[in-house]
């Protein structure tokens, strides 16, 4: 095993961690841990891969032990149940061994130790180190062509095929996260262009564009007041009620304003 993967994410709450252990009791034979990550730093909210490598020094056969430290801490500096972790762990490696037939089966430099098996060169992996590593893995069905080098599938792009690709731009500060899909920030929305929703009864007629009932302006109806409805009756009734523009009197009263 030259490394290992690990998945993790902090959800909703922030937490902070710290590698603060990271040796190999015998350099001779391995050295010491490498992680793909800074030492220390704020733990994602979304889930995201880091890798713990485990590099063979290639002076000497052996098993060598190695150590590593993590600790766990939340944002006002207390330490999280069960932490900090202590793992004190073992790992094999092996020297080259003279058969220079046996290495001929072993692709992309990889060689053969006395057991007659392919050691592969950091990067690869299989029985004849003929299958490329990326760490982090390639994401959204990204394939590993060769070490750290992912080749995306149409929509994405990214080192790791992490990030979409619109065909349409995100506006309005949006970002593209998957193919034709926009991260927007506050306050807008949409697929895949993050508009504003039109206030007030406006109708959309274009990107970020309203048509705005009376008595409101700006590009999303934002602005102003409604205005009242005028009767129908060219003036008020003054004893009755207007119905289709004609004023229908109250008992008593009469006129074409019942005012009389």
């Amino acid at each position: 095993v030259a490394y290992v993967n690990f998945t993790w994410k902090s959800g909703v709450k922030k937490y902070y961690y710290h590698f603060d252990r990271l040796q190999s009791f015998d350099e001779n034979i391995l050295e010491s841990p490498v992680i793909s990550i800074k030492t220390k730093g704020r733990v994602p909210r979304r889930p995201k891969v880091f890798s713990v490598l485990l590099p063979c020094s290639g002076n000497s056969s052996g098993i060598a032990m190695f150590s590593i430290g993590l600790l766990l801490e939340t944002r006002k500096g207390r330490a999280l149940p069960g932490t900090p972790l202590r793992l004190r762990l073992r790992k094999e490696c092996a020297q080259r061994g003279p058969d220079p037939e046996c290495d001929k089966r072993c692709a992309n430099g990889g060689w053969c130790n006395h057991d007659k098996i392919c050691q592969c060169p950091e990067g690869y992996m299989g029985q004849y180190c003929k299958t490329a590593l990326c760490y982090p893995q390639c994401m959204n069905e990204g394939s590993c062509t060769s070490p750290g080098v992912c080749s995306c599938p149409i929509g994405f792009q990214g080192r790791h095929c992490e990030g979409g690709i619109c065909a349409e731009k995100c506006l309005n500060g949006g970002k593209c996260i998957q193919k034709d899909k926009c991260e927007c920030p506050k306050g807008y929305y949409g697929l895949p262009k993050c508009i504003i929703p039109c206030l007030n009864g406006g109708k959309c007629r274009g990107v970020n564009k309203c048509r705005c009932p009376a008595g409101f302006r700006g590009d999303h109806c934002e602005i102003g007041r409604r205005v009242p409805q005028r009767s129908p009756c060219t003036k008020s009734c003054q004893h009755g009620t207007c119905k289709a523009g004609i004023c229908v009197c109250d008992l008593g009263w009469f006129g074409r304003l019942c005012h009389q």
